[in-house]
């Protein structure tokens, strides 16, 4: 049924992504399905890389450890952005396309008030993609 699952990942944020990290593992072993684990940076120097190449780095050593310790096939692909804060849902979007993903699992936050005025990215994406999409909640 799937084949390409796309996991939009924030290596700052690791520990809190465990639940559709694990869930998209579990796909991926019940379809034979590859993961691609998709991170955005920004071009400028950050927390996790002083430019895209040091944080294409760590996102590849993040993709590699998952193939071990879960057992599936992975990869990884990284977007730059002027402005990852504006415009992720964007960059997300179109990595769905340039991964060739069928499926996109990505962690969720439980609703606040805050979702009436900025909606969550799951939910956004959920509501434009062209390809299935679960969101885990956290």
């Amino acid at each position: 049924m799937f084949s390409r699952i796309m996991v939009p990942v924030d290596l700052a944020h690791l520990p809190d992504l465990e639940r559709a990290l694990t869930c998209a593992a579990d796909l991926a072993k019940h379809y034979g399905a590859k993961v691609t684990y998709v991170g955005v940076t920004a071009a400028a120097p950050g927390t996790l890389g002083h430019n895209p190449k040091e944080y294409e780095a760590k996102l590849s050593d993040f993709a590699q450890e998952q193939a071990r310790s879960r057992g599936i096939d992975t990869h990884e692909y990284t977007v730059v952005s002027h402005d990852p804060a504006t415009d992720l849902d964007e960059k997300l979007m179109g990595a769905i396309g340039e991964t060739g993903a069928d499926l996109v699992v990505m962690q969720s936050h439980m609703p606040n008030v805050m979702d009436y005025i900025w909606p969550s990215n799951g939910g956004k994406i959920a509501e434009h993609a062209k390809c299935s999409v679960m969101v885990v909640r956290g």
